[in-house]
């Protein structure tokens, strides 16, 4: 059996109930662009980098993406989303009391986001930094999830093999470079599915998570092969 060394956290969605506020941002954005955000976009966009999430929604949008225009939907969203996260952020369900388990089982632990290092600030101050003894963000590294670049930086800044973590996730393609990364994968869906494997935990919210309920994702994983990237 394999001993848990650190768990590793996603934030929006999986900690914070900020998607919500995404939300808000993304639709006011392609109203800005001159359409409207359907489901099936919006959808599209969960989980992804900042640099994706705009070609996503130019293409879906039908919109000349334009590196000027772009550039500018960028500076647009980033303004939006840092007024709406000025201030205290809902909660996930039990995720509070799940991180401070953690802490208290003496585990290391780090939290790793697609969002940029200016908004993961704001956010830090509703999770509050002493429940993370490290943060990796999107711009951070070369290429945001589904590439496994943050978990491995994460785990690299803990002097931890990947293989002796969890990662705790909410989307496809935080799911993808979790188990890229080798990470055991803990997946609580929040805003939309993520399919289903053998060789990771599903839960439906983090209500009463325990050390052991993390050993068992990490030795789920070291048993069950992992499935096609296009699965994770």
């Amino acid at each position: 059996m394999t001993q848990l060394a650190g768990v590793l956290w996603d934030m929006d969605g999986t900690l914070l109930d900020s998607e919500k506020l995404w939300d808000i941002g993304v639709r006011e954005l392609a109203r800005e662009l001159g359409r409207e955000m359907t489901q099936e976009i919006r959808h599209a966009l969960i989980g992804a980098s900042g640099a994706d999430a705009l070609r996503i929604m130019f293409t879906e949008l039908g919109v000349d993406p334009d590196p000027d225009a772009v550039a500018e939907a960028g500076r647009f969203l980033d303004r939006r989303v840092t007024e709406l996260m000025t201030g205290p952020i809902p909660w996930r369900p039990g995720a509070q009391e799940a991180l401070d388990a953690v802490r208290a089982a003496g585990l290391p632990c780090a939290l790793v986001t697609n969002t940029k290092r200016s908004l993961t600030e704001l956010a830090l101050e509703t999770l509050g930094r002493d429940r993370f003894d490290v943060s990796v963000c999107g711009d951070e590294v070369p290429h945001g999830k589904p590439d496994p670049a943050v978990y491995l930086r994460a785990a690299d800044l803990l002097g931890l093999n990947p293989r002796d973590c969890v990662a705790v996730e909410d989307s496809v393609a935080g799911v993808a470079a979790a188990a890229a990364a080798g990470c055991g994968v803990l997946v609580v869906p929040c805003e939309i599915p993520v399919p289903v494997h053998p060789s990771r935990v599903h839960r439906d919210s983090l209500t009463a998570l325990s050390r052991a309920d993390l050993e068992q994702v990490l030795n789920l994983r070291r048993t069950v092969a992992p499935g096609p990237a296009a699965a994770s």
